[in-house]
């Protein structure tokens, strides 16, 4: 009997040290991705000479968002064809070189999250922004995986804090900001309703012109989680959601929304990021 016992108390703490050990794994992997190797063979691109290309990006090694990035390609695909873009889809970080990406019109980090470049490849990134390309932004690139201050700064100009657990997806009101680069607004209604995970940064963002935005004290903004007691706020009643800024001679876009598959059906959010395509490369 005792040694039934034993056995039973052993098994119950290994399980425990697991569950334990399996929980800083997925912290650390949220907060700073896992290490990975870069990529850094040059791809090989056929560029039509006729269409503006986009270089759609979604590689990570934090948290991935995969239902969004895999429901997100098709409709870049529709929009590339509606438009008369090229898209080049890739989560490899080997086409982040000067010549190859002074080809591209805008890049977008679909979610991508953790470091997913190396030393030169985001210095290449950083080059071609501020020299008159342009950089999106969508929802899991806004996290605080990357650990890359010109990133923070220049696409984000804020600090992310944390997003809402209970509950997690929330129902909000959209509003439109009049007043902003009308391309951006194009065919937008004044608002609209959208399910998301509503992220939290710990302040305004800087230097930025803000497209949209909800109202904060209409969203439970808590992301308390077991011992994690402290992240019990939000941004306030004004709490941008999407918003650009110039950067040297490029541009930059961001939107904190965009979190599950299900936000790639809704017509505005994508009428959204159509516009910031737009914007982007004209």
């Amino acid at each position: 009997m005792k040694k039934a016992l034993k056995i039973i108390l052993w098994t119950v703490l290994g399980l425990a040290v697991l569950l334990v050990v399996a929980g800083g794994l997925f912290f650390y992997k949220v907060k700073n991705g896992f290490p990975v190797s870069y990529e850094t063979d040059h791809p090989t691109i056929n560029f039509p000479a006729d269409k503006p290309a986009i270089l759609l990006f979604s590689k990570t090694t934090g948290f991935r968002h995969g239902e969004s990035i895999e429901a997100s390609k098709p409709v870049f695909r529709q929009l590339a064809e509606r438009n008369g873009w090229f898209v080049y889809e890739t989560e490899e970080g080997g086409a982040f070189n000067p010549e190859q990406l002074k080809q591209f019109r805008a890049v977008v980090f679909n979610n991508s999250t953790g470091r997913v470049l190396n030393d030169e490849q985001q210095q290449a990134l950083s080059q071609y922004v501020e020299a008159g390309g342009a950089l999106l932004g969508i929802h899991g690139s806004g996290d605080d995986s990357h650990h890359w201050p010109w990133y923070e700064t220049n696409l984000l100009g804020a600090k992310f804090s944390h997003h809402p657990l209970n509950p997690q997806l929330q129902e909000a009101t959209v509003h439109v900001e009049s007043g902003v680069d009308s391309t951006l607004t194009r065919q937008l209604p004044a608002s609209w309703t959208h399910t998301d995970e509503w992220y939290v940064f710990f302040s305004q963002p800087k230097g930025v012109r803000v497209v949209s935005y909800i109202d904060g004290d209409k969203i439970i903004p808590g992301g308390n989680m077991l011992f994690i007691r402290d992240k019990n706020f939000g941004m306030g009643k004004y709490h941008p959601v999407a918003w650009y800024r110039s950067v040297g001679q490029g541009r930059t876009f961001y939107t904190s929304m965009g979190h599950h598959a299900a936000v790639w059906q809704d017509a505005d959010f994508v009428k959204l990021l159509e516009n910031a395509l737009r914007w982007s490369i004209q």
